[in-house]
């Protein structure tokens, strides 16, 4: 565990304790230790990966409940990690944690890394720029998230939990499943998965960024996604090809190659 004030976080940890330090901030779930990118980024960096509070095995404090609270707990991991460069990667829901976070601004971050991120409008008032999570279908969202919903990779989960239960699961991966799920209502159901002032604020931004995207993302198009790097200085746009919502999990090999290529530049 990993304590940071009166919180205490579920931690992933890979990689060598003198490696050049990479902080991933998980999506709807927590990082599975089995998720096929993992390995290869430890090769070279030492990989840290904290469970969000109310996620995998975090309490949930009572009144936590905002990406207010998010953001200065990661301001606190930040300040707790040992480095003094620290490069960070964030998937899903936790782009969004990452770009409120590098909003913020902090002299550890290094480099920002966001993989098909959520957390901002660009469409207008009629126009849906990210699917909705909670009130579509598991099966749609599926769908959605992944170039071959039937060959969903080792290390994943459905971004709608009830499309991912089934015999094999023991009851504490099944209640894990669930809980996370709840928790992403407490911090995302409204606005659905955006703040309506991190558009604006996103320009303040001074980490060289990399946003990468999947070919066949239908959580939030590649559209979105080079409006989302346009807003942020000098960031790099790139397209993952036979990948989705998670690229890191379809195609980990080409994930892993941009990462390393960025990180190298």
């Amino acid at each position: 565990m990993m304590q940071i004030g009166p919180h205490a976080l579920e931690v992933l940890e890979r990689g060598p304790a003198d490696a050049p330090l990479l902080l991933l901030i998980h999506g709807i779930n927590p990082i599975s230790p089995s998720a096929p990118f993992l390995n290869d980024l430890a090769r070279t960096h030492r990989v840290v990966g904290p469970s969000h509070p109310g996620f995998g095995a975090s309490p949930l404090p009572a009144d936590f409940d905002t990406m207010y609270d998010l953001t200065r707990l990661y301001l606190g991991v930040l300040d707790s990690l040992p480095n003094r460069k620290i490069s960070v990667i964030g998937f899903s829901f936790g782009g969004w944690i990452a770009a409120e976070l590098a909003v913020a601004g902090h002299p550890k971050l290094d480099r920002l890394i966001l993989v098909d991120p959520v957390g901002i409008k660009l469409g207008g008032r009629e126009e849906r720029d990210i699917a909705h999570f909670f009130n579509t279908h598991p099966d749609t969202l599926n769908r959605l998230a992944w170039r071959d919903p039937t060959r969903r990779p080792a290390g994943s989960y459905g971004v709608g939990w009830q499309a991912t239960i089934n015999d094999s699961m023991s009851d504490a991966e099944m209640v894990a499943l669930a809980r996370n799920w709840d928790s992403l209502c407490l911090f995302a159901w409204t606005p659905h998965m955006f703040n309506p002032q991190l558009k604006r604020w996103l320009h303040r931004i001074k980490a060289p960024t990399l946003v990468l995207w999947g070919e066949h993302d239908g959580i939030v198009v590649p559209e979105y996604g080079r409006g989302y790097a346009g807003l942020i200085p000098n960031a790099k746009f790139a397209i993952i090809a036979d990948a989705g919502h998670h690229p890191e999990l379809e195609q980990p090999a080409a994930f892993v190659a941009q990462v390393a290529r960025f990180l190298q530049s």
